[in-house]
């Protein structure tokens, strides 16, 4: 069974496979690159799901089972923001610093107490002909929004995001310690088991 992850991240798809793996020895993952998609997919959606969706569904629309994901920070005290515009929030894409810089510039008046935040994994799955109903599942993970930044791990907003039962930010986790509370890793479980009962239905 061939799928194709809408992403060219090598990192990604090695995790993917590692974990449908067990659903299917066979499973071949591939990337937006073998399956010669060039340019990018706009991410024009308004919600980590509409986002994960359009890019699963732009794989199936190509004839291959077409797995996304979309992630992000939802901070209460801003209303959600970043949001779906976590990895571009201070406008440049992928400029952590810039976008840490940028939050706690827009939370800086936010007691403590009202720092609260989640980030927020979806992952989506769409199969070509419309075969199967699209899969989505959602995945999160509670925390709250320091001052500084604590720890030197992760990338993104990771230095800021305190999870309060590790007494840890993301940056200061181990791997294995983010993998076992991660919104990613809640998000990949329940995607799993619907995955595999599609499959095996």
């Amino acid at each position: 069974m061939k799928i194709v992850l809408a992403s060219r991240n090598a990192h990604k798809i090695k995790e993917l496979h590692a974990f449908l793996r067990p659903v299917d020895p066979d499973i071949e993952i591939l990337s937006l690159d073998d399956i010669g998609f060039v340019g990018d997919i706009e991410e024009n959606g308004t919600t980590f799901e509409e986002n994960a969706l359009i890019k699963a569904q732009t794989v199936a629309d190509m004839g291959y089972i077409g797995i996304a994901d979309d992630s992000g920070l939802s901070v209460d005290a801003l209303d959600g923001a970043p949001g779906v515009y976590s990895a571009r929030y201070a406008g440049e894409h992928g400029d952590d610093h810039k976008n840490n810089m940028l939050l706690l510039e827009n939370i800086a008046d936010v007691p403590d107490e009202k720092r609260t935040a989640e980030f927020v994994s979806v992952i989506a799955c769409s199969f070509p002909g419309g075969e199967h109903a699209p899969i989505v599942c959602r995945g999160a993970c509670p925390g709250t929004i320091l001052h500084a930044y604590r720890g030197n791990g992760g990338f993104g907003y990771d230095p800021l995001f305190y999870y309060a039962p590790y007494d840890k930010t993301y940056a200061e986790m181990t791997p294995e310690e983010k993998n076992s509370i991660s919104h990613r890793a809640n998000a990949m479980k329940k995607f799993i088991e619907a995955f595999r009962d599609v499959i095996h239905a």
